[in-house]
């Protein structure tokens, strides 16, 4: 009978929720209890029984596994192992035990218990586990914890990132306390310990961190003190995030705010802020109040109309509608009125903005005033002539575009009036520079006040104006008739008398008209046509009018071509001297050079026909060069000959000639080259040259004097010379011009001068020479008046220089 020890044990293997049994050497089942009994029959269907070779009844891939487990239990001893059924999902903790009776191993005991509910466990935990792992390095703000004395714990990625780690141990290898490391400024750490020891947790506390690489950044930490049971201080713990940009960005903003508030309030130009919805100025800077003339409380909470600050009350509806289209416009021309009611142009740009969420309108204004005076001036400057205020040619010849764009639309004819003040020139010498300008602004009123038909009335340049006259008939001579008719007006009120500082002055002046509209012509055509009838009306005498006809055209077609044939003939040399003999009692004492155009076609050329075609063409200064170098080089050729080297040559200088900067070089270098005695050469000019510019000539002259040269004085009496003059000049002789010699025996006058110049001459130790003798009555009356020196046809024409040597040997 088994002892009641046994009876308890077998009760308790029977009871017991494990598995258990024993097998022999062989495998076979020795002993097992009710729970594998149960196990085996609801899992495999299989009812055990001793004898039974207990791993058959398991699958054939399982059964494999059991005869190692009892070759280890029998050759090592006890041991443990988890083992899976495939069938039902079911994990055991198996424990192999070896039975041994007498020392001798007659089998073995196996323990079975049941644990997958456990491994479920295990499992979730460790899944949960994984999971709280992945949060905590996943999460994007730095999850932190450290020790009271400030090792670093735990650290997530995010925290790792943040501070320029690559791992926590890296961070604890570095960073043995935190306070020393990682916290850059001390008063920030006080500050953080007193409130965290105060409130035991922190939220979103600002402060400089230093990174593994000596970076600083800006960081907010929420944190809080952890204690356990008992109250003592376990450790810190909670987040870190980088927040550098953000501080950045709040101080660019701040920054830009600053910035933005220094430009609003220092900006020149007047900027305010209004509601969208009602208008009101909830802001205005320091130049807003000036140019308008407010005080800020006077503006806000008002608004632009209830200011009055539009000139027109309608520019703010344009203003608003441009908004409600665009949202902004620029460059909006304005006028605006200050508080005093002064008016200004502005300029105004705006745009619609938000401010804390409510829609305002942003506008920026420009005080105008001086850029539209500067326009104005500009304008004025450069279609207005600045001493008469008229119309200058840029805008004159705009007009006439205008005027032959409407001639041919309205079939009337129009008439281009240009207006010449005569010798003006000479009467601005005489009066002086600011009294011919006053006079010149004195014709422009009149021309301006006389002409109220014409379209435009503007000053062409100079001394001269043009007047456009529009709507005339439509028949050329009653078109003709009215435009004369105008220009008779306007010649009657410049030859009024104008009192100018002190003097009376009595100027004229001469018109050229050409009436337009029956043809095509150009602007410049119209032009060129006024001017020819303007030169025709001064040829024939001051104030007179004269108009433009074909004639006139081919006039000036033949001085074109006459210019391009001396062109030609200073290529090709076609010019040779004259030589006129100069008498003095019954000797021969020197010539005249004159000069003759020796033309291919047109045969001999007399100076009166070309010579004032080379002055306006400028080309009288290559031809004056060229006569002058011949004389030098004819004076040296006379130089060697006994009947010829007590002659002088007087030589004609134009006034363009003496006008030039290096003339006296010229002339002095002709002597050079030629070798010519100085003394042999007279230089003649004329009065017309006195009164262009007697500074620049007196100190010409004297340096030609000084080497030699001598001056004479031509066509005297017939221009506009004064005894101060002439006392300046450096002159040698006076010349009696041949229309005194021509006139002085039929009359008085021409005598009375011809004496008058003689006893100027005695009077000033000067000779006088008389030209165009041509009687002997003629040189009989100039004898009995004191003048003993003669040019003429009474002694010779001017000849050629072979018939010149000839007449040397008759005279001889």
């Amino acid at each position: 009978m088994p002892n009641q020890a046994e009876a308890n044990l077998s009760a308790l293997i029977e009871s017991t929720e494990d598995l258990i049994w024993s097998v022999d050497l062989d495998y076979r089942l020795i002993t097992f209890n009710r729970a594998l009994q149960q196990t085996i029959q609801n899992t495999f269907g299989v009812q055990l029984a001793a004898g039974m070779c207990f791993h058959d009844v398991l699958q054939p891939e399982r059964a494999v596994l059991w005869p190692p487990f009892y070759q280890r239990a029998l050759s090592q001893g006890p041991f443990r192992v988890e083992y899976s059924l495939l069938v039902g999902g079911r994990t055991l903790d198996l424990a192999f035990n070896p039975i041994v009776v007498d020392g001798e191993k007659i089998g073995i005991s196996i323990f079975g218990k049941d644990i997958t509910e456990q491994k479920s466990a295990e499992k979730a935990l460790q899944e949960a586990e994984k999971d709280l792992r992945n949060i905590f390095d996943g999460a994007i703000e730095g999850i932190f914890r450290s020790s009271p004395e400030g090792k670093p714990l735990v650290a997530n990625r995010a925290a790792l990132k943040i501070l320029g780690y690559d791992s926590l141990d890296d961070l604890k290898a570095v960073v043995t306390n935190v306070r020393d490391h990682l916290w850059v400024a001390r008063d920030e750490l006080a500050s953080f310990n007193r409130q965290i020891v105060k409130q035991g947790a922190l939220h979103g506390f600002k402060c400089r961190v230093r990174r593994k690489d000596g970076a600083i950044i800006w960081c907010s930490l929420s944190a809080r003190r952890v204690y356990d049971a008992d109250g003592r201080y376990l450790y810190l713990e909670g987040f870190i995030i980088d927040i550098t940009e953000r501080i950045q960005s709040e101080v660019e903003l701040r920054q830009s705010e600053e910035r933005y508030r220094t430009a609003f309030q220092t900006s020149l130009d007047a900027i305010n802020i209004n509601r969208l919805s009602d208008g009101k100025y909830i802001d205005c800077n320091q130049a807003f109040l000036n140019i308008f003339g407010y005080e800020r409380e006077e503006v806000i909470g008002r608004t632009s109309l209830q200011l009055g600050i539009w000139a027109d009350p309608l520019d703010r509806r344009k203003m608003v509608a441009m908004l409600r289209e665009n949202s902004n416009f620029r460059g909006l021309e304005t006028q605006f009125k200050k508080k005093n009611g002064e008016v200004f142009w502005g300029e105004m740009s705006a745009s619609e903005i938000e401010i804390d969420g409510v829609p305002c309108v942003l506008s920026m204004s420009r005080d105008l005033s001086d850029a539209k005076a500067a326009e104005n001036t500009i304008r004025s400057l450069a279609f207005y002539d600045p001493l008469t205020g008229l119309p200058n040619r840029r805008l004159l010849v705009d007009k006439l575009h205008q005027a032959l764009a409407a001639s041919s639309q309205s079939g009337n004819l129009q008439a281009l009036l240009l207006v010449d003040v005569d010798n003006f020139k000479a009467l601005k010498e005489t009066l002086g520079h600011r009294t011919g300008n006053l006079l010149l602004q004195e014709v422009a009123r009149r021309i301006a006040a006389c002409a109220h038909g014409a379209s435009a009335v503007g000053r062409w340049g100079g001394d001269q104006f043009v007047a456009i006259l529009e709507d005339l008939s439509e028949f050329p001579r009653e078109a003709a008739a009215q435009a004369k008719a105008a220009g008779e007006k306007i010649l009657a009120a410049v030859g009024q008398s104008y009192p100018i500082e002190d003097r009376e002055c009595l100027p004229t002046a001469s018109i050229g008209i050409t009436v337009f509209g029956d043809r095509q012509y150009s602007a410049d055509e119209l032009l060129q046509q006024a001017d020819i009838a303007l030169h025709q009306a001064k040829a024939v005498a001051c104030g007179s009018i004269r108009f433009f006809s074909p004639a006139m055209q081919f006039a000036v077609n033949a001085r074109a071509a006459l210019e391009d044939d001396l062109r030609a003939a200073i290529k090709t040399n076609q010019f040779s001297l004259y030589y006129q003999p100069q008498m003095e009692k019954d000797h021969l004492t020197g010539v005249e050079a004159l000069i003759r155009w020796n033309h291919p076609t047109r045969g001999l050329v007399m100076p009166d026909d070309f010579i004032p075609a080379a002055e306006e063409a400028r080309l009288i200064l290559p031809i004056g060069d060229w006569v002058l170098e011949a004389a030098c080089s004819q004076l040296a050729s006379w130089a060697d000959r006994k009947q010829t080297n007590h002659l002088t040559i007087a030589v004609n200088i134009s006034a363009l000639q003496f006008r030039q900067p290096g003339f006296v070089d010229r002339v002095l270098q002709a002597l050079d080259r030629t070798k010519a005695n100085p003394k042999r050469l007279r230089l003649e000019i004329t009065e017309s040259m006195l009164v262009e510019n007697l500074d620049d000539l007196i100190p010409k002259m004297a340096e030609l004097k000084s080497h030699g040269l001598r001056f004479s004085l031509d066509d005297f009496g017939k221009g506009y010379s004064s005894l101060s003059y002439l006392k300046r000049l450096p002159l040698d002789r006076l010349k009696i011009d041949r229309s005194f010699v021509r006139d002085m025996l039929l009359d008085d006058a021409s005598g009375a001068i011809a004496q008058t110049i003689i006893s100027l001459g005695r009077a000033m130790r000067l000779s006088v020479i008389a030209e165009g003798v041509e009687t002997q009555e003629q040189r009989g009356f100039l004898t009995g008046l004191g003048c003993h020196s003669f040019q003429g046809y009474l002694f010779s024409r001017p000849l050629p220089l072979e018939q010149f040597h000839a007449f040397l040997e008759n005279f001889s």
